[in-house]
């Protein structure tokens, strides 16, 4: 037994036998309350904790079986014994199938008693510990999911940034597209989670250009209509290679596989159209256009950030949606601080909840 006594209630209508079963209870070691009825017993058990119950099943107003249920709703925890006559064995079998831990059947020994209660408690004990057991394993199960997660996840964003080393021109692309991507987001008041979800993407919009051919990426020249469509295959690959990790939370793969998408419904992959492009996909699109022309590339120097302004605003309507320009502006009215200076890296993880397939939905 524990240090601290463990509290027994005795229900019974016959003040004698819960008298007696009283002092067995006290005299080995147990504390022991009595109630004379069903709603006595629930009162104290309001007010009292009490693992271990011993209820006799005949008794009026309430019976033993009413009892029984009302414990089992209300504290699922306690440990039921009911005592019935030997003629009513069915009655104390369907108690057990209800929840009850045990029974004796009248009339029995004092010394009985004791020798139950005490199985009672330890079928108690081996329920609340498995109980404890599978919390626990559901906690290190989650944990160690999420952990995969970052451990993929950060497996990508090193692509990234392997990707981007090998380029002189592009080094730092995808951390300020992320940048502005969430300035924009701010803007354009969205909630914190798709916030989250648009900076993470940003970071990794370009990670399907893994798939392609170095000769394309880095030819200091113009690109040629093959050249050009076997680069624009790297939305399909980002979002085939981020499909196993993110598939709860597909805000994420829609910004990657459309980011390339125009407003009017001339762009790749997918030849989608104003609001069938999800809206964090058109922040992202401005955010790497202007980050990509404001930026020197091999076969061009940077343009101004006013030129690059003015380009946007001759593409709004068609490649850029009006409402993530408008925002565009708000969030970086003075063209004199721009291009933004390239941030510190941040790799932004995995929003609580998606390996539970929990993730928020889309705006």
């Amino acid at each position: 037994m524990s240090e601290s006594p463990i509290t027994c209630l005795v229900v019974d209508d016959e003040a004698p036998l819960r008298e007696a079963i009283g002092r067995v209870l006290l005299a080995n070691g147990y504390e022991c309350i009595t109630a004379a009825s069903g709603a006595e017993a629930l009162d104290i058990m309001e007010k009292v904790e009490v693992p271990v119950v011993l209820s006799d099943i005949k008794m009026p107003v309430m019976d033993g079986v009413t009892l029984l249920g009302k414990i089992r709703d209300r504290w699922p925890d306690t440990a039921v014994l009911v005592v019935t006559a030997v003629a009513e064995v069915e009655v104390a079998v369907a108690c057990l199938q209800m929840g009850a831990l045990d029974y004796l059947t009248k009339p029995f020994q004092l010394n009985e008693v004791k020798a139950r209660i005490e199985q009672a408690i330890e079928k108690r004990r081996l329920l609340l510990d498995n109980r404890m057991y599978q919390e626990h394993l559901s906690e290190l199960v989650a944990v160690q999911a999420r952990r995969i997660e970052e451990l993929f996840l950060e497996g990508v964003q090193v692509l990234v940034e392997a990707l981007e080393a090998k380029d002189a021109y592009t080094r730092g692309h995808s951390t300020r597209v992320s940048a502005y991507s969430g300035r924009i987001a701010n803007e354009l008041s969205l909630d914190a989670d798709n916030q989250h979800y648009i900076k993470l993407a940003a970071e990794l919009h370009d990670v399907g250009k893994i798939g392609v051919r170095e000769a394309v990426l880095l030819k200091p020249a113009r690109l040629d209509a093959d050249e050009y469509d076997h680069l624009m295959q790297h939305m399909a690959i980002g979002a085939r290679i981020l499909d196993p990790l993110l598939k709860n939370a597909p805000q994420v793969i829609d910004i990657v596989r459309s980011h390339h998408e125009h407003y009017d419904g001339s762009g790749l992959p997918d030849s989608l159209a104003k609001d069938a492009i999800p809206l964090p996909a058109r922040v992202v699109s401005l955010a790497d256009a202007f980050d990509a022309m404001t930026s020197v590339r091999p076969y061009r120097a940077a343009m101004s950030p006013q030129a690059a302004l003015e380009e946007i605003d001759r593409c709004t309507g068609r490649q850029f949606d009006p409402d993530v320009v408008g925002a565009f502006h708000s969030a970086f009215p003075e063209p004199s601080e721009l291009p933004i200076e390239t941030p510190d890296k941040v790799h932004h993880q995995l929003p609580e909840g998606v390996a539970a397939g929990q993730a928020s939905s889309p705006q």
